[in-house]
């Protein structure tokens, strides 16, 4: 029987893995981000597509409870693994053989059956790798970040990820049956860095929820946010870290401000780990630059808000500055556009393809305060400029809604299905390593 000749498959459940961090734990510390809400929205849009998703994770907190149902028929799985407190995600490393022992045991205790395993980060993967072999079903990675490119970009010794890493992801990369990459860039940097074969690896990007990211009144939200009506406002959303290039943004707004002396950044994130000693760290180096710069009063740092809350900040501003100098994709980026708000960011990553260069916002070099300075003058000077741009940005989003995200999703685990009962009952490869099922992974493609 032909491939095209196979029945059609159901997919009724699927193992998620976000082993290090909690899809339902609060944005804006060292351990959550966009890949936080990306496996929440995904999860959430697959059970309302009739497919049951279980999230493994890491347990944090003692008194959280085993089970957390999220949507009808979606929940998060917490199991321990080491102390069930928070610590950093390379000591989660040394807690994975009894992460992955207690999945065993939760699977069998509750007889749970599984088609497919979507691992999400290197640390899921090195889970995901050995349940594949012990429970036969296909399994996708999706690494959001990837070690070479952002070791090739730190700016301090603590941003650097560890050989360790470097060497589990590469097992991963190479040996999942297939690779979710949020970007061409993302797809260059695994066949180029990781030398996986290219037929392995889907573009599917991430997705935007337009009833949290819409067009609102700008008066309005500054209102609400009580925020001056008539100044221009540069935002930035994002951790603080070297890696996210607020020095750049700084150095940026006092030339800004040459011509709008009334100007105010705000930056958006960080004040989840209150404890975080690189934070720490990080926010003194800032603002030792800002009284270097004559930007005291007009910086404002605000902590981590919720994703309904940091919607009106995107609708506040004037422009959105993400001068990363890395970014497997940058879903602030996205969000902002959603919004309708004017993006200027580095031409890194995904933002490179995501920002159409004049048409959404502007790219620039990294680092490049003066280029960075240069466009935002251009969104600010011209009042049609901002317009089209808001609007050619808020189009551009639609196409990257979450309903048509997961739709392509799904069409990459159907593949993986068909292609795994294809091949059942041919003889076992040698037990020295995980099988490789070769998967034509570029035959759907997620053109925006």
């Amino acid at each position: 029987m032909t491939g095209a000749e196979l029945p059609a498959l159901v997919l009724r459940r699927i193992a998620m893995f976000s082993v290090h961090s909690c899809p339902l734990a609060a944005l804006g510390g060292q351990e959550t981000g966009g890949m936080n809400v990306y496996v929440r929205e995904l999860s959430r849009h697959l059970s309302a597509r009739g497919v049951a998703v279980d999230v493994y994770t890491r347990r944090q907190n003692p008194c959280m409870p085993t089970i957390t149902e999220f949507a009808p028929q979606a929940r998060v799985i917490h199991l321990n693994a080491g102390p069930p407190e928070p610590y950093t995600k390379h000591r989660v490393l040394d807690h994975l053989p009894e992460f992955l022992q207690r999945v065993e045991t939760f699977m069998g205790t509750h007889q749970l059956r599984y088609d497919l395993l979507h691992t999400h980060y290197w640390l899921s993967g090195w889970v995901g790798l050995r349940l594949r072999q012990t429970l036969h079903i296909p399994m996708v990675h999706m690494s959001h970040t990837l070690a070479y490119p952002k070791n090739s970009a730190v700016q301090q010794a603590w941003e650097r990820e560890p050989l360790t890493r470097l060497q589990v992801e590469r097992e991963v990369l190479q040996q999942s049956d297939a690779l979710v990459a949020e970007s061409q860039a993302s797809r260059d940097h695994m066949m180029q860095d990781y030398e996986v074969r290219p037929e392995a690896i889907r573009v599917i990007p991430c997705g935007v929820d337009p009833a949290v990211f819409y067009l609102q009144d700008r008066l309005q939200a500054r209102h609400q946010l009580g925020l001056p009506p008539g100044i221009p406002i540069l935002l930035f959303v994002g951790r603080l870290q070297p890696l996210k290039g607020i020095a750049t943004l700084l150095r940026s707004a006092q030339l800004v401000r040459r011509a709008h002396a009334d100007m105010q950044v705000l930056i958006v994130g960080g004040g989840v780990d209150t404890d975080d000693p690189n934070e720490t760290q990080e926010r003194q180096r800032l603002q030792a630059l800002m009284a270097r710069l004559g930007l005291m009063r007009h910086v404002q740092f605000i902590t981590a808000q919720p994703q309904d809350v940091l919607a009106q900040y995107y609708a506040a501003a004037d422009v959105l500055v993400m001068p990363s100098h890395y970014e497997s994709f940058g879903m602030v980026v996205l969000e902002a556009m959603a919004c309708g708000t004017p993006v200027v960011a580095s031409r890194v990553g995904g933002m490179a393809s995501t920002v159409l260069d004049g048409q959404t916002g502007f790219l620039a070099p990294v680092g490049d305060a003066p280029a960075f300075a240069e466009a935002v003058q251009k969104v600010l000077a011209s009042p049609s400029t901002w317009q089209a741009m808001s609007q050619a940005g808020h189009r551009r989003a639609q196409a990257f809604a979450w309903p048509r995200i997961v739709e392509h999703t799904q069409q990459l685990y159907h593949q993986l299905l068909r292609q795994d009962t294809a091949t059942r009952g041919q003889p076992a490869v040698a037990e020295t390593a995980p099988s490789v099922r070769s998967v034509p992974c570029t035959e759907v493609s997620c053109s925006v």
